[in-house]
């Protein structure tokens, strides 16, 4: 058996597993009949395949060189284009500064990506810790580029917050209701997208440590109980599916308040299809199952890894609506290897494009 052929047979695998928990909650939400009716139509439609710049920064950051290889906004957006994508999301906007002699404007993208035919759709800003009269201005500041570059989502690459304890979500809780308040009032949804950690449990209960927090959980996720106390019509969420299946594997376990372990397994599809007009935005990020690796997965192109992504579209409901971007953290292949992001990004759309179910 080649190596394609084991990774398909274990995302089938891995695949049916998932389903078991998956498809009881997806029929609740009513939304799974969508995805059956179409019966083999195409997942991701063209308009909305995606990819966050992140994955090509080395080519976007590139001086000038004799590669061959694209480098900057004007020709890695080209090259993008040409393999078909439609939609952009940005991790910064600057390249290097060689290439014009200083440093490209948001006026100035926005032409390349009109001349493309390209869509931004998102990007990883800076989403203030604090509210105070200079982060709102900031932040204003953030919602002008967006407005700039024709957004309709504006977001952030980290997590709410990092903390364990419930008090610091409810803060995150006010925090990111202001400012997605802020963002609605300019025709943006505003988003967070997670890593696996947003995913562990809060804590929330039990006795006290010295410092006067909780110490054990209820077995509420934190991400999750940050999504059912968010304001719906001001705060959007960007799943990476990567990291949600990191999590599955990492967070099965908390201790409840009368101290003992309880067995919990994360279902990432059936948060989603829960409510998934909440996920206007996903990272289609895939790994390959790894039990030596702490996160379970090593970061692989989309297709060749087993995080089985016809199923995970198939069945999270909404059929049509959801923007999924291609990630690949390691996708760079440095000095040894230039073009090999741009050959990944290649890869990864055929596969998202051939997604049906």
């Amino acid at each position: 058996m080649n190596d394609s052929q084991h990774g398909m047979s274990r995302r089938r695998m891995l695949g049916a597993l998932a389903g078991v928990a998956g498809a009881a909650a997806v029929g609740a939400t009513g939304w799974a009949s969508a995805a059956g009716a179409n019966g083999n139509g195409l997942l991701v439609p063209a308009g909305k395949r995606g990819i966050i710049l992140y994955s090509v920064r080395d080519r976007i950051g590139a001086a000038p060189d004799a590669s061959g290889v694209p480098y900057g906004f004007e020709r890695v957006l080209a090259r993008l284009a040409e393999i078909g994508y439609k939609e952009v999301e940005f991790a910064g906007y600057n390249q290097h500064t060689s290439i014009l002699g200083r440093q490209i404007t948001p006026q100035e993208i926005r032409k390349i990506l009109d001349d493309n035919g390209l869509r931004a759709n998102g990007s990883h800003a800076s989403i203030p810790g604090t509210v105070t009269p200079d982060t709102i201005a900031a932040f204003e500041r953030t919602l002008d580029t967006a407005e700039i570059l024709g957004m309709q989502h504006i977001g952030t690459g980290s997590d709410p917050t990092g903390s364990n304890y419930k008090a610091d979500w409810d803060a995150a809780v006010d925090r990111w209701n202001t400012f997605g308040e802020m963002a609605a009032a300019r025709g943006l949804k505003l988003y967070t997208h997670n890593h696996d950690a947003a995913y562990n449990f809060l804590l929330d209960s039990g006795p006290l440590d010295a410092q006067g927090r909780p110490t054990r959980s209820s077995g509420v996720r934190k991400l999750e109980y940050f999504i059912a106390r968010t304001n719906p019509e001001w705060v959007w969420f960007e799943m990476d599916i990567y990291w949600a299946h990191v999590a599955q594997h990492r967070f099965r376990s908390y201790t409840d308040p009368d101290g003992v372990t309880q067995t919990s397994v994360f279902d990432p599809l059936a948060v989603v299809a829960a409510q998934p007009i909440r996920f206007p935005l996903f990272h289609a990020k895939d790994g390959a199952f790894n039990p030596a690796n702490s996160a379970g997965y090593d970061m692989v192109p989309l297709g060749q890894g087993d995080i089985d992504y016809g199923h995970f579209f198939a069945n999270m409901g909404a059929k049509g609506y959801h923007n999924p971007m291609w990630e690949q953290d390691n996708a760079p292949g440095g000095a040894a290897d230039p073009g090999r992001s741009l050959r990944y990004a290649e890869v990864s759309f055929q596969h998202m494009s051939g997604l049906r179910g």
